[in-house]
């Protein structure tokens, strides 16, 4: 299970070339057309399997989004979106060094986040299109909106004063004929108070949405994976967990699959495990 804050290419294909399987939440959910000759290579050397998984991106903006298509026909438009507190995130240097909260709206512009998530939802969008027939522009479009505190917000990186970024919202879309057909979005705030007019989360409050258009249409909110309270997601927050679930879940499937980059679409159905006390295990 390889998840540092930030992939190493190189170390994931030694790792691989060891023998040792990867499970990681870091990128490779659908490598596409994109070059992983070395990492194949790899694979291939030591008859081992990479596969990259997770919330979102992983479960939110591509296993469920397929999974729900099934029950429609004339698909035309998918979109996964999440909807978060970051207060709840207990990892200042990530909130104020990489998504550059609590800095300026000119500093914040310049966010790393555009790029680094834009390449694991890029592949998640890749995967829906391939599987549902869209045929893609060749570009996609990426949007970053931020809005400042009006009011001193008290945050995991200290209190953010009035003028600096206390809220995000980043869009990814890919597009046929102009006209977006997959959408996936982020909306990060510091809670709901004291920020621009119009950046809430909207009467369903935190959740993740998956809707498919189409006939007939879904549309699927998840809730329980945000804490209660700010409190409780500092000590012990659900999404995360949920993310490493995801990941420790996939290892006796990953460890079963033939060698290679397998993502989501290779490996078969993957489920959770049954608490220890109620387990076949734990009763034979």
């Amino acid at each position: 299970m390889y998840s540092p804050m930030m992939a190493d290419r190189q170390l994931v294909a030694r790792l691989l070339a060891s023998g040792k399987n990867v499970v990681t939440p870091l990128g490779w959910f659908y490598p596409g057309d994109r070059d992983v000759s070395d990492l194949e290579a790899a694979c291939a050397s030591g008859q081992s399997t990479l596969h990259g998984t997770g919330i979102h991106p992983g479960g939110i903006t591509e296993r469920f989004p397929l999974m729900v298509s099934a029950m429609s026909a004339a698909i035309t438009h998918v979109r996964a979106e999440e909807f978060s507190d970051i207060r709840t995130y207990g990892a200042p240097a990530v909130i104020s060094d990489i998504m550059l909260f609590g800095k300026t709206p000119e500093e914040t512009a310049a966010s790393p986040m555009v790029q680094f998530l834009g390449d694991g939802f890029g592949q998640s969008m890749e995967m829906v299109a391939a599987e549902l027939g869209f045929n893609l522009d060749p570009e996609p479009l990426a949007l970053h909106e931020s809005a400042v505190a009006t009011a001193p917000i008290d945050s995991p990186i200290g209190v953010i004063q009035p003028g600096l970024v206390a809220a995000q919202r980043f869009t990814w879309q890919r597009t046929v004929g102009g006209v977006p057909v997959i959408t996936v979005r982020v909306n990060w705030f510091m809670g709901e108070e004291d920020l621009d007019a119009g950046w809430c989360f909207g009467a369903g409050g935190e959740r993740f949405e998956v809707e498919v258009t189409g006939d007939p249409s879904s549309h699927v909110t998840f809730h329980g994976w945000h804490p209660e309270s700010v409190a409780a997601g500092l000590e012990r927050n659900p999404g995360i967990v949920a993310t490493a679930n995801h990941g420790v879940s996939a290892i006796p499937y990953v460890c079963r699959a033939q060698p290679g980059i397998q993502t989501y679409l290779d490996l078969p159905l993957i489920a959770g495990r049954a608490a220890p006390g109620l387990s076949v295990t734990a009763t034979s």
